[in-house]
């Protein structure tokens, strides 16, 4: 019996203390779970939820301020392939008209050579025609000389062919001819001179009217050239732009998701001490549960002894010493209070 009442105490002590250690666990369990509910300003996300936000709206305009400059790139890409084929197009109407221009030069040159050779071919016929009629004169004057004498000589003769008509209708004749001939040729040289002249000038008109398009194309050219660098220098830029958005946007992103990560740590951290308390809890309930349990069967036990105690009296005073002794021993009073929480404690009290 005093083995049972030493076991009952220490029983007791334990399940005071592990009472005691149950109320500091759920002080600690109750106080974890007011830090940790959304109610309480020292879990409160709602700054990391602006951030976020800022951080959200930020990657919409980026990704937006991307997007347009990305399409003014297809634009300036577009308008590049447009000058290129448009100085494509130039530059083929360009080679086109020089060759014309090389063309009508050669024909220029030949048309020059023509002429040359006209005017020299006139001053050969003048020289010709020159070099007959001296030798017209001089076979005329010849003649007449002749004639003269003849007629000096044969004064008396019987009369003959009037010579001096015939070489005169024959001198009319030769002058007719070469004054035809003279008129032939002045026509043929006038004609061909406006036919070259017009061509000459219709070739010249069409040589500056190609000299006016070559200046203007190649006005047009540098236009175009000068606009084409701006717009490559444009794209260089909003490429260097994009690159150091995209960059810096990268590590924001980076940086948030570290955040994000270190966060989701804690979170599983503290989930993983949740679950450690919540077992221990547990089994700190159990524990309390069984130790309960003993105690109610030690209480019936000593309530069965005491009642037996009280129902014998008389039995009790003829006991011997260790008896007795055990009787006095198993007389200890157990008390049980329960306090506010409701949580019961036992206590024994010995005389």
């Amino acid at each position: 019996m005093q083995n049972l009442n030493d076991r009952l105490a220490s029983y007791l002590e334990k399940v005071r203390a592990l009472e005691e250690a149950n109320a500091d666990l759920e002080v600690k369990i109750r106080d974890w779970h007011l830090k940790q509910s959304p109610a309480s300003p020292e879990r409160d996300y709602s700054p990391y939820y602006k951030t976020i936000e800022e951080l959200r709206d930020k990657i919409l305009t980026a990704t937006i301020e991307n997007n347009r400059v990305i399409l003014e790139i297809d634009n300036a890409r577009l308008a590049a392939d447009d000058f290129r084929l448009k100085y494509e197009n130039e530059l083929a109407l360009r080679q086109s008209v020089e060759a014309d221009i090389n063309g009508l030069r050669r024909v220029l040159d030949e048309l020059t050579l023509s002429k040359t050779d006209l005017e020299m071919q006139i001053e050969s016929l003048n020289e010709e025609l020159a070099y007959m009629k001296k030798n017209h004169e001089e076979e005329m004057k010849e003649f007449s000389n002749q004639v003269v004498g003849q007629v000096n000589v044969e004064m008396d003769a019987t009369p003959g062919i009037d010579l001096t008509r015939v070489l005169a209708e024959m001198r009319e004749q030769y002058e007719a001819m070469a004054e035809r001939n003279r008129r032939d040729a002045e026509e043929w040289f006038h004609a061909k001179s406006a036919e070259l002249n017009k061509e000459v000038s219709t070739n010249t008109a069409m040589i500056q009217t190609s000299k006016t398009e070559i200046t203007e194309l190649r006005r047009t050219l540098q236009g175009l050239e000068i606009e084409l660098q701006s717009q490559l220098s444009m794209k260089a830029g909003l490429e260097n732009t994009v690159a150091e958005t995209e960059c810096r946007y990268a590590l924001q992103l980076q940086q948030i998701q570290g955040l994000i990560s270190s966060i989701e740590a804690q979170l599983s951290e503290l989930r993983s001490e949740m679950e450690c308390q919540n077992q221990e809890y547990k089994m700190l309930l159990d524990i309390k549960t069984r130790l309960e349990q003993e105690i109610a069967t030690y209480r019936s036990l000593l309530e069965g002894q005491d009642a037996k105690m009280i129902g014998f009296p008389s039995s009790a005073g003829s006991v011997s010493p260790r008896s007795t002794s055990v009787t006095t021993t198993s007389s200890a009073s157990v008390t049980t209070t329960s306090n506010a929480s409701g949580r019961r404690t036992s206590d024994v009290r010995r005389p």
